[in-house]
């Protein structure tokens, strides 16, 4: 399910500065009318962030927060009750905001293997380092994720929902790079098969929508996430390297939608509208695609997400997107 209309030409990664849940709400649908997405504000406190957000979700698991980070615990806490006021915080005022929207939403929550290599087992070590709770930990997800999307369909009936998976740990996790507790070796890395068919489990549960897999670290692995099931794959398109075409033409001529990320996440200068996007016509040269496929397979992002931005660098960064998706558009060449 990957036609056009699944997405809109530009949008935001997911998270926002700030605290207030309708102004993130009104900055969400007003800079993007054609594609808004749910916003995460992490400066809320732990519970807001992104791994504490998607703890929240999980089905007959729970995490509460340690000095080293999230930890799984037997029952839910304070902290459980809190990531789940706040999402319901949020989830009523994009309501609000979308009451006549029809077109593409896009909701996000963490990946099962950055989540597996996040939240910690009782001993303090990630989940990583026991594949049963790899196992448990992504069917909790997988059945969170069914009951959150069934809750975003019933408050904005005429959204066609975006799922986005945030997997920024999934190379480190394939490489065998993260570290254990104690900061001196790294955890094995994953069997590759295994990743897939996690993943694809996981993909799964939105049979009826498209998902994105997002991830802002260099060497995203196009390739499995396609196999996967992703429908679109969304990066930081300045760590893109010229090793990575040969994977990226294969992708876009597969029909998976590239959400690339050309504007700088946090505050700085930014360059007219179609200077942002100039590196994304020259990949489409170098690898001869038709000009014509550009705005049908791109969608225009911000590198990152916008926490760490001013809001009002935060609002510009987002229109920015909207006007370098235009500039794709109005001149593929």
């Amino acid at each position: 399910m990957n036609e056009i209309s699944d997405f809109g030409p530009a949008t935001a990664i997911g998270s926002l500065p700030g605290t207030d849940a309708r102004e993130a709400a009104k900055t969400a649908t007003g800079s993007f009318e054609d594609f808004p997405f749910l916003p995460e504000l992490p400066a809320r406190g732990p519970g807001a962030d992104m791994i504490g957000r998607t703890a929240g979700l999980l089905v007959e698991l729970y995490a509460r927060v340690e000095p080293s980070g999230w930890r799984i615990g037997d029952r839910p806490g304070r902290d459980t009750r809190r990531a789940r006021s706040w999402l319901g915080e949020d989830l009523d005022a994009l309501e609000e905001f979308t009451r006549d929207h029809q077109g593409p939403v896009k909701v996000q929550a963490v990946g099962p293997w950055t989540l597996a290599a996040a939240l910690e087992l009782r001993n303090g070590e990630s989940a990583l380092s026991d594949p049963g709770a790899c196992r448990d930990l992504a069917a909790s997800l997988a059945e969170g994720l069914r009951l959150h999307l069934a809750e975003v369909r019933r408050r904005i009936p005429g959204g066609r929902l975006v799922l986005q998976l945030d997997e920024p740990s999934l190379t480190a996790v394939l490489r065998g790079q993260v570290k254990t507790a104690s900061g001196y070796r790294t955890h094995r890395a994953v069997d590759r098969q295994i990743i897939e068919s996690t993943l694809r489990d996981v993909l799964g549960v939105h049979a009826d929508g498209p998902v994105v897999v997002h991830s802002c670290a260099p060497d995203v692995p196009f390739a499995l996430l396609r196999r996967a099931g992703a429908a679109a794959v969304s990066f930081d398109f300045s760590l893109l390297t010229e090793r990575d075409d040969d994977v990226i033409g294969e992708a876009v001529e597969a029909g998976t939608r590239l959400f690339a990320g050309v504007v700088p996440s946090t505050d700085t200068a930014l360059s007219d509208p179609a200077g942002s996007v100039m590196g994304v016509r020259t990949l489409w040269r170098r690898l001869g695609l038709r000009p014509g496929l550009l705005a049908e397979s791109v969608t225009v992002t911000p590198t990152c997400g916008l926490a760490g931005a001013s809001p009002a660098y935060a609002r510009q960064a987002l229109a920015h997107c909207v006007r370098a998706a235009r500039s794709l558009a109005d001149n593929p060449e």
